[in-house]
């Protein structure tokens, strides 16, 4: 399926950026952080992913092994996205499917990865 291109942002819009996906794979992670926060992400290549605005209103956040650079919004708050590599080293995306605009997916098709394991 091709992937379409959606606009996203954080609560407050200060951080903006478009992302080209087909969500057909999202996913849920039961790590510490991702638990509380209960977001379904979508996993991007970094080619896919453009950041339009507020790249001067990110705030990171690393925990654990610190390979994952959570980024979340300095005004509202949002993670709408973080970033890391797959695990062969490509560059990549975890985008907050919540955080993009008309976007949709079918909740059958939603992964559970083990990140409290790690």
């Amino acid at each position: 399926m091709a992937g379409h291109v959606y606009q996203g942002s954080c609560h407050c819009g200060a951080v903006r950026f478009s992302v080209e996906t087909a969500l057909e794979s999202p996913a849920q992670c039961n790590c510490s952080r991702c638990r509380r926060l209960g977001w379904t992400m979508q996993s991007v290549p970094a080619g896919k992913f453009v950041l339009s605005s507020g790249a001067d209103r990110l705030t990171s956040y690393r925990f654990n092994t610190k390979a994952i650079n959570h980024t979340f919004c300095s005004v509202c708050g949002i993670e709408a996205f973080a970033s890391g590599e797959d695990g062969s080293g490509n560059a990549l995306y975890m985008v907050n499917v919540s955080c993009l605009e008309g976007a949709s997916y079918d909740s059958a098709a939603v992964t559970h990865w083990d990140g409290a394991s790690f």
